[in-house]
């Protein structure tokens, strides 16, 4: 519920891309929430869910270009002027989800009439251009036109880090959705930040009996590492399960290089991957993560974490009480932390417990108090 101080005020929430439903659409869907009459901008839209109806949506010129517009990744370059030629002159507050362009919104001709505030919630500084930057270049999504990409990055990255930089400076407040990606902002940045974590929607029900298998559910994009899980399951024949709803090239050499052990499940409804999860014997997290909501999702279904023990991961679970940390992003590594947690008793209602720290109580009372105090 809205406090009586955003009455009246117009609220618009930006974000990236609406493209489909990860990590920053849902924090789109809480700000949706929180402020039911705002409207949204986004660079281009194609996707189709409920939190966007009864909304009205503005989307850039890279709506209309044909490639541009279903290809969002190839528009990088463009995006950061995308934003900049929105016009939110007539709103009070500007809020942001982002974790690539769309904070050159600060920097839109719009300012210079308004004196409105913007303020980022923060996934992550870009991580193509900052902190991931060598990672990306090793395993670029563009497919044919990769040795391409691979050629240009490096002669624009310190343009593309000059236009980041700048937006980020015109930005009023950043919020971080984590400790690490805190540390990222003042880093890459120089700017200060106010940590909220986001909150999950908590499922109800009782703790399940749990079966035989191991589940990770992400997005099939290089960097969330389902080539490592394919990997590791591929040589120690344990049951797992993967959830995607990402139909990539890499998705579909994973799925073939996959055997009878491994479970691909494309697309799934919100209700069968909670059972899915809650009926896991643990929940597999292998990505370098700033904050990632889908393992706390996982806790408070009362499932336990096997994480890579790095940023975001250990800002939620607890080694040895909800879960497990790997050291190294190997196949060995994960096979140790499977030992060690088969060893470990569990006590799911503790897992369940931490997992609902998160609550939607919390996201909105902070966001609230931070707006307010800063319009």
């Amino acid at each position: 519920m809205q406090d009586s101080f955003f009455h009246g005020k117009k609220i618009a929430i930006v974000t990236d891309w609406l493209i489909d439903f990860g990590g920053a659409e849902l924090v789109v869907k809480h700000l949706l929430e929180l402020f039911p009459e705002a409207n949204i901008y986004t660079s281009v839209c194609h996707m189709d869910h409920p939190m966007l109806e009864w909304h009205r949506i503005f989307t850039s010129f890279l709506q209309k270009i044909p490639i541009l517009g279903k290809k969002h990744k190839l528009a990088g370059i463009l995006r950061p002027f995308a934003f900049r030629r929105f016009d939110l002159s007539e709103y009070d507050v500007i809020l942001c989800s982002s974790s690539a362009e769309s904070k050159n919104i600060s920097l839109g001709k719009w300012r210079k009439k308004s004196d409105a505030k913007v303020f980022v919630y923060c996934h992550t500084p870009i991580r193509y251009y900052w902190s991931h930057y060598e990672e990306y270049l090793k395993m670029m999504e563009f497919g044919w036109l990769n040795p391409l990409a691979r050629f240009f990055l490096p002669k624009m990255i310190h343009w593309l880090r000059r236009l980041d930089y700048e937006s980020a400076q015109k930005v009023d407040f950043f919020i971080a959705n984590s400790e690490t990606t805190r540390t990222r902002i003042e880093e890459y940045y120089n700017r200060e930040s106010t940590v909220i974590y986001p909150w999950i929607e908590i499922p109800e029900g009782k703790q399940v009996e749990k079966g035989s298998y191991f589940i990770s559910v992400w997005r099939c994009i290089p960097y969330k590492r389902f080539d490592l899980l394919v990997d590791t399951f591929h040589k120690n024949g344990k049951k797992l399960i993967l959830c995607t709803a990402t139909d990539t090239e890499l998705f579909r050499t994973l799925r073939a290089r996959s055997g009878p052990n491994i479970e691909w499940k494309f697309r799934v409804s919100n209700e069968e991957k909670d059972a899915l999860i809650a009926s896991a014997r643990a929940f597999l997290f292998p990505p370098e993560e700033d904050f990632w909501l889908v393992p706390v999702e996982a806790m408070a279904l009362g499932t336990p974490v096997i994480a890579y023990g790095k940023w975001g991961a250990t800002e939620s679970v607890i080694d040895g009480v909800t879960g497990v940390f790997f050291p190294s992003q190997k196949r060995e590594s994960i096979d140790e932390a499977l030992e060690r947690f088969e060893k470990i008793e569990w006590n799911y209602e503790e897992i369940r417990a931490r997992g609902r720290t998160f609550s939607k109580e919390n996201f909105e009372k902070n966001i609230e108090h931070f707006i307010q105090r800063h319009v």
